[in-house]
């Protein structure tokens, strides 16, 4: 079994066994049915970024960068998105922002912006060429924030609901695990025969990951999380 099936086995079953935690805390009050359909897509999803595990023949040209699998992973999102029972609104697929919540989003996201170029003048990168500033300000934002605070946010919200209300945005179990899915993608590998994990990235995206969660509900809409999170990547080169 190739070692990349072998690292979604473990991200996707670490997620799943935080979900069991969560469930018990919240008294078995989930829609398994969701649930189950969120883990089955983590792992799809998981093997439509790497193009079937080198199985798909797709091949955009010379670069150095997955635009291929990140292509890949977007439509399916959208796919996901499109069915009637998802739905693009409801998966926060839309230029609409929600005027009450917008004026806190606004500051949180202007906070972020000084934060990230504060920590790119503090740790500048090694310069760029066109296609990694291209892919930069494209890509992981709309693949990654379409997939963890669109599509796969809404299928945890239906499961375990968002009871809970943090400065203004209902959230749930949903945000924690799917930031947890997202940091664990950064953080956890496997080779070698064993699974390695790094601390700092699961750390650093994990917290992201809810700070990117609390805007998606805040707004009901991805496009301040996909702004911010190709301008937090692409900061780094610039500076």
């Amino acid at each position: 079994m190739p070692d990349a099936i072998i690292a979604m086995s473990g991200w996707v079953g670490a997620v799943a066994l935080a979900a069991g935690a969560a469930a018990v805390l919240s008294r078995g009050k989930v829609r398994w049915g969701w649930l189950a359909a969120a883990l089955l897509l983590m792992a799809v999803y998981d093997a439509v970024l790497t193009r079937g595990y080198g199985h798909i023949p797709l091949d955009f040209g010379p670069s150095r960068w997955n635009w291929e699998g990140k292509t890949l992973a977007v439509l399916l999102s959208l796919a996901v998105a499109s069915q009637p029972i998802v739905g693009w609104r409801r998966s926060g697929l839309t230029l609409h922002q929600d005027r009450q919540g917008l004026k806190g989003a606004l500051i949180l996201s202007g906070l972020l912006v000084l934060l990230f170029l504060g920590l790119a003048i503090a740790m500048p990168g090694e310069g760029f060429d066109a296609d990694s500033l291209a892919f930069q300000l494209t890509m992981p934002g709309l693949d990654e924030e379409i997939f963890y605070r669109g599509v796969l946010l809404l299928m945890l919200n239906e499961a375990f609901g968002r009871p809970v209300r943090v400065l203004g945005a209902q959230m749930g179990w949903g945000a924690v695990l799917t930031a947890l899915a997202f940091g664990l993608t950064h953080a956890l590998g496997y080779q070698d025969g064993g699974f390695t994990f790094d601390w700092a990235p699961m750390a650093t995206t994990g917290l992201a990951g809810l700070l990117l969660a609390w805007l998606r509900e805040k707004t009901d809409s991805v496009l301040l999380p996909v702004l911010l999170h190709n301008y937090g990547n692409a900061v780094f080169m610039l500076i």
